[in-house]
């Protein structure tokens, strides 16, 4: 495609409460670049003034920032959230991270705000104690903590979001969210 020939309502699809969002995909396994397609998409928010438009913008990108690509988002971020499960590789994938933040930010305004501990388990896996410990060494804290819950993934295959799914235990699923938009 030509970004130049694209609106806005050809590539944003608008869900549940209004909320807006946009798929960039990328090349498919062992043929192009990733991060080049991250790089391509934030090029589109600044031609389309998205990052006016948004309060928030929201990028969910690999956790091994393997080229500058994956990375561009953060320099029009004020701030970036990491997401994090309490098990050596997503906790390698965070600090991988944590270096690409703490490079960005001595070129632009992007600071690490926390880390959001998924697939919470505190009965069978081990809680959050070993993001705990990685977020001290790192400077920041556990901001959050996303439950290992059926209905999660029962949500995502139903296409979904959390609000949507009618379910007794449905809070103790959307209330980390709701306390993360605070």
């Amino acid at each position: 495609f030509h970004h130049e020939e694209l609106e806005p309502e050809d590539v944003i699809q608008t869900g549940f409460h209004g909320v807006d969002t946009l798929e960039s995909g990328g090349p498919p396994a062992g043929s192009g670049c990733g991060g080049y397609v991250v790089g391509e998409t934030v090029k589109l928010l600044q031609q389309f003034g998205l990052y006016d438009k948004y309060d928030v913008i929201v990028f969910d990108v690999l956790g091994d920032v393997v080229c500058g690509g994956f990375s561009a988002p953060l320099n029009h971020a004020d701030l970036a959230l990491i997401v994090a499960c309490n098990d050596f590789d997503s906790i390698f994938a965070a600090n991988r991270l944590c270096l690409a933040i703490s490079q960005k930010s001595a070129r632009y305004k992007v600071r690490l705000a926390g880390i959001i501990a998924n697939r919470v388990d505190h009965e069978y896996g081990g809680g959050t104690a070993l993001l705990e410990k990685f977020a001290g060494e790192v400077g920041t804290s556990v901001v959050a903590e996303i439950p290992y819950h059926d209905l999660i993934r029962r949500s995502r295959l139903a296409g979904r979001t959390l609000w949507e799914m009618d379910d007794p235990e449905q809070a103790v699923c959307t209330q980390p969210f709701e306390e993360l938009a605070r």
